[in-house]
């Protein structure tokens, strides 16, 4: 398992490579269930220009660690990759990236929504928006679903 914060952009897909690379389980893992989270250009009906992303070092990592160890007692995965920004985002960059290995998809996809549903629920990180009109800090994450 491996979780990281990071203050620059990332390609997840290669992300996913490198890291599916260096595991040593091939054979092992019949299904990768990624989940990769962008900056959008709109939040609550607002244009948003960029996003400053701020976290709490420490504390943060091992939330996320203590998810998906929680994850892998619910599933039977076999290993999972956390990326996560911070600093200043643009649009259309990559925020999050999960990635849940697991011999079967269920498991891989299920751990991989779990995953992802928690970090954005109750990890500590702090959005602050750049709009036309000022700034303004995100009091509460967006539903996974439209409407």
């Amino acid at each position: 398992m491996r979780v990281e914060i990071r203050t620059g952009p990332f390609e997840p897909f290669a992300e996913i490579r490198q890291y599916q690379g260096s595991m040593g389980e091939t054979g092992k893992y019949g299904a990768t269930a990624s989940f990769i989270g962008t900056m959008r250009d709109f939040n609550d009906d607002k244009e948003v220009l960029k996003m400053t992303l701020e976290y709490y070092p420490g504390m943060t990592e091992k939330h996320i660690s203590d998810i998906c160890e929680q994850a892998g007692r619910q599933w039977k995965i076999l290993d999972c990759l956390v990326l996560h920004r911070v600093g200043e985002v643009e649009v259309g960059q990559a925020i999050v990236l999960i990635a849940v290995w697991s011999a079967h998809r269920g498991d891989a996809l299920d751990a991989c929504r779990f995953i992802i549903e928690d970090l954005k629920a109750r990890a500590p990180f702090w959005k602050k928006e750049k709009l036309a009109e000022g700034e303004r800090w995100v009091e509460k994450n967006t539903s996974g679903y439209a409407g």
